[in-house]
């Protein structure tokens, strides 16, 4: 369990890297949402208001954290 939320702490340290290319910082987001956990929606959806991410991160992180809620969870 514990693999989960370091993965969480990986992926989004990622994201928050402004100097990494941007297909791998939307990649990452990618990935947080076919984790489909709880916790990864709360980590969309903090990184949605995240006013650093250019403005197509911040769409695809709230159109993963909306898919997630579809599924139900």
């Amino acid at each position: 369990m514990s693999e989960q939320p370091n993965q969480l702490k990986k992926l989004n340290a990622i994201i928050t890297d402004s100097e990494l290319a941007a297909e791998l910082r939307i990649k990452a987001i990618q990935l947080i949402g076919k984790m489909g956990t709880h916790e990864a929606l709360l980590n969309l959806l903090e990184l949605a208001g995240n006013e650093e991410l250019i403005l197509e991160e911040r769409d695809l992180a709230l159109q993963q954290a909306r898919e997630i809620i579809m599924s139900g969870h």
